[in-house]
C-alpha cells in the first residue's frame, strides 16, 4: 500500500470512529422524544385534573384566565399559541361546565371577552395542588423543573425564529455553503 492509500484509510478511520451514527435512527430524533414527552407528560396530569372538571388543554386556558383575565380570545390564543378556532370548543365547554362567561365586546361585536364566573375563579385554590402533585408524579424538584422548562423554552424561540425565515433550501448551489 502507499503512503497516499494509508493516509486516505487513517483518514476513513478516524471519521467513522468520530461520526454520530445514523442521523434518521428514531430514538435519536429531537422531534420524536418531545411528542413522546409531551404525551406522557399530560397523561400524568389527566386524573389529576379529572377532579377539577378539566381536560389538559382547558387547565391552559383556565392558567392563562386565572393570571391575565379579563382577555379577548385573540389575545388568549396568542397567550396559548393557540388558532382562536381551536379554542372556540374548550371556551364552550368551560363556559357548560361554569368556569367562564364569554360576552361580545360593545364597542367591537366581532371580539369576544372572557372573564372568569364566581366558580372558576374559585377553582384557582383548588388547582393550586395541581403543580406539585405532577411534579411527584414525575419525581422531579422545582429547580429540575425550572431548568426543564428553561430549555424547552429556548427550543420553543428557536424553532420560532427558524419557522420564521422559512424552510431551508434543499441544497445549495456548488461551492456555496447552506445558510
Amino acid at each position: 500500500m502507499t503512503a497516499e492509500g494509508q493516509r486516505t484509510d487513517a483518514r476513513a478511520d478516524v471519521t467513522s470512529a468520530t461520526e454520530p451514527g445514523d442521523l434518521l435512527e428514531l430514538e435519536r430524533q429531537v422531534c420524536f422524544a418531545l411528542a413522546v414527552a409531551s404525551r406522557s407528560v399530560i397523561s400524568i396530569y389527566r386524573p389529576v385534573l379529572e377532579p377539577l372538571r378539566l381536560t389538559h388543554p382547558q387547565y391552559l386556558v383556565m392558567l392563562a384566565l386565572w393570571q391575565h383575565a379579563p382577555l379577548r380570545v385573540s389575545e388568549l390564543a396568542r397567550l396559548l399559541a393557540l388558532e382562536p378556532a381551536t379554542l372556540s370548543p374548550l371556551l364552550k365547554r368551560l363556559e357548560a361546565v361554569g368556569y367562564v362567561e364569554r360576552r361580545r365586546e360593545e364597542a367591537d361585536e366581532r371580539a369576544v371577552r372572557l372573564t372568569l364566573t364566581p366558580a372558576g375563579a374559585a377553582l384557582r385554590e383548588r388547582a393550586l395542588e395541581v403543580p406539585r402533585t405532577v411534579l411527584q408524579r414525575l419525581q422531579l424538584d422545582l429547580a429540575d423543573a425550572e431548568r426543564l422548562h428553561a430549555v424547552l423554552t429556548d427550543v420553543i424561540d428557536k424553532a420560532r425564529r427558524a419557522g420564521a425565515d422559512g424552510p431551508l433550501p434543499a441544497s445549495a448551489p456548488q461551492g456555496q455553503p447552506l445558510e
